[in-house]
């Protein structure tokens, strides 16, 4: 009788068990960019100045000053420099060097990378912006003639 409750008590600890939990994100049939389940958005799946090859993500990380980030967007057909909180949106927090999902985003360097949202804070004439840092996920703001990384979405 003993054992036939512990086998009991075990069916009904795996059939009641979480399931394990899926990614947020799926990949584009050519695999270049990334859909977020979790915001809509869909994003490059490799920084500005790589390419995806196959498997991942080739090349040397491109760095751009703010306006030519912005710039370099607007090249882009369809394609834009994501605001602050959506940068911000794919960080994860439970990674580090780089904090980001790498099956998702492959060869992501913890590099800075620039989003679209100024820093209010600043005088016209200075000219900050904000920016993910993708090696512990923080967000700052630093002056727009720094040269950081850039991710584009639509």
């Amino acid at each position: 009788m003993k054992l036939a409750t512990l086998l009991l008590s075990a069916a009904c600890v795996l059939t009641t068990a979480p399931a394990q939990a899926q990614s947020r994100y799926s990949t584009s049939i050519d695999g270049s960019e990334v859909n977020d389940s979790q915001t809509g958005l869909v994003w490059r799946r490799c920084a500005e100045g790589m390419a995806w090859s196959g498997g991942t993500c080739t090349g040397t990380t491109a760095t751009y000053t703010h306006e030519q980030a912005l710039a370099r967007a607007k090249t882009q057909s369809g394609w834009r420099l994501p605001n602050v909180k959506e940068l911000g949106s794919i960080v994860d927090r439970t990674r580090s060097n780089p904090a980001i999902d790498v099956a998702a985003f492959p060869a992501t360097s913890p590099n800075t990378f620039w989003s679209s949202s100024p820093y209010a804070g600043d005088a016209p004439d200075v000219g900050g912006a904000w920016f993910v840092g993708f090696g512990n996920g923080s967000v700052h703001y630093n002056l727009r003639s720094y040269s950081y990384a850039v991710r584009l979405v639509r």
